[in-house]
């Protein structure tokens, strides 16, 4: 069995390094994308994890694949097309905030399909886990709800992480309707406090909060940046500060946080709708000095750091 199965985009993200000699801007080739992201930090972390997805049959596409089996994750669901190119991300960074340019018209990530997805992977998994890149165009949304469909049908935990880029959608009112529209099927989910307005209309934490537990969501976490995270349940709700790092690059920080998380509900079998008050805490905890090791490198899936790491800054 494994512990998280995760569907959605596997890219590169190219991100700056520094000038040639000419004065142009030269970028480092970094494998990532959330879901993959989420995964590398929990297989790092000690946990069985697979990845459902589809890259190009191509250059980037192949090392994407390299990284994954590197890093102990499955690729028994990742699918190589010759047809369409692998998806890649340019990272602008402004001291440690990024934006970004995506080559996705179309990317291999948004051209799997519902008969492409490996159900036996979700059936055979204790945490699902996916992201709102995968409903931005069809037929990945579509093979997105299938594979909802399998994990809710087999029992799995659901988890979502409602990842907002807007370059990647049509208009804003067609990102609200999309990434609302699996709140219904969700167990556990990650927001940032800059995304709570768009899946609630509101944009204070607690009173988001209440929303998505309102429409079925057992645990709901909202990253708040520099000051830590905070989780919500219908019974109670935390918040847990984050240690003062020295960052060095963002990119992957909230799906390290995530895989931390992820982790730690797998690790000790805890079903969402009976996690205490000291489980919440300990996992925002470990999450949060997950994150802290990820920023403080380069990169995404290259920065996330290994259990002893996190045992480490957990003692210290």
């Amino acid at each position: 069995m494994y512990d998280i199965t995760a569907m959605g985009e596997l890219l590169i993200d190219f991100t700056p390094y520094g000038r040639s000699e000419a004065g142009r801007q030269l970028y480092e080739e970094n494998p990532g994308g959330a879901p993959a992201n989420v995964l590398a930090a929990a297989s790092k972390l000690g946990l069985k994890t697979a990845f459902i997805g589809k890259v190009g049959y191509d250059m980037q596409g192949q090392l994407l694949r390299e990284t994954l089996e590197e890093n102990g994750i499955s690729t028994d669901g990742l699918l190589m097309d010759p047809d369409v190119f692998t998806t890649l991300a340019f990272v602008q960074l402004r001291g440690a905030e990024r934006s970004f340019s995506f080559a996705r018209k179309p990317g291999a990530d948004t051209m799997i399909r519902e008969d492409e997805v490996d159900a036996d992977l979700i059936r055979d998994s204790y945490i699902f886990h996916f992201g709102s890149l995968s409903l931005t165009d069809e037929p990945a949304r579509s093979a997105t709800h299938y594979a909802v469909s399998c994990a809710r049908d087999a029992g799995a935990i659901i988890s979502y992480d409602p990842n907002y880029r807007a370059p990647l959608w049509k208009s804003r009112e067609e990102a609200v309707e999309k990434m609302r529209s699996v709140i219904h099927d969700i167990d556990i989910m990650k927001v940032s406090d800059e995304e709570t307005g768009l899946l609630t209309g509101k944009d204070d934490p607690a009173g988001a909060a209440g929303v998505l537990l309102e429409k079925g969501v057992k645990i709901l976490v909202i990253t708040l940046g520099s000051r830590g995270a905070m989780l919500a349940t219908p019974k109670f709700s935390v918040t847990a500060a984050s240690r003062p790092v020295d960052v060095v690059d963002t990119t992957g920080a909230g799906d390290s946080f995530w895989g931390g998380f992820l982790s730690r509900i797998a690790a000790e079998k805890v079903k969402p709708a009976q996690i205490t008050r000291d489980q919440a805490e300990q996992f925002l905890h470990y999450a949060n000095t997950v994150a802290g090791l990820c920023v403080g490198k380069r990169g995404a899936i290259p920065a996330m750091p290994t259990a002893e790491e996190v045992r480490k800054a957990l003692m210290a």
